[in-house]
């Protein structure tokens, strides 16, 4: 995101929005300074051992949150539980990221992980999944994954 922080700031302050998912931030440890904003916990997945991806997502302080993890470092997915004041049973948040040469294996751990995560909560799922495999329109796939 780099330079790109003050600009998003300055959006998400104007439109006051309660949840703000990034994906592909390029962040690592040197961001931990940069990254925070006002009135927003920030949730982030980074990714490891290698340069880009990565996932975030801001969401406003006055809601409870709690991030689930499962430390597989091989999909490059954020789960975040949402605990609204009106809405006690929550909703869970996905902010995914997945790279255009993602094997086969890390596919099948992300839709394990989306069936775990979709149990038993309303599930907002947003991201990049480069699958240039899909037929949107006839909700179809020329490859078998995913």
């Amino acid at each position: 995101m780099g330079s790109k922080q003050e600009e998003l700031e300055a959006v998400v302050q104007q439109e006051n929005y309660d949840t703000v998912p990034i994906v592909e931030t390029w962040w690592d440890d040197s961001h931990n300074w940069s990254a925070a904003m006002d009135g927003y916990k920030l949730f982030r997945r980074d990714r490891q051992g290698r340069r880009g991806g990565g996932v975030a997502l801001y969401v406003r302080e006055c809601f409870d949150c709690l991030e689930l993890n499962d430390g597989d470092d091989r999909v490059e997915c954020l789960w975040v539980r949402i605990r609204g004041k009106a809405n006690k049973a929550g909703i869970m948040v996905g902010v995914c990221y997945r790279p255009p040469n993602q094997d086969e294996e890390a596919d099948e751990i992300f839709c394990k992980q989306l069936g775990e995560v979709s149990q038993s909560l309303a599930l907002v799922l947003v991201g990049d999944f480069n699958l240039p495999d899909a037929c949107w329109k006839y909700n179809t796939w020329r490859k078998k994954t995913v």
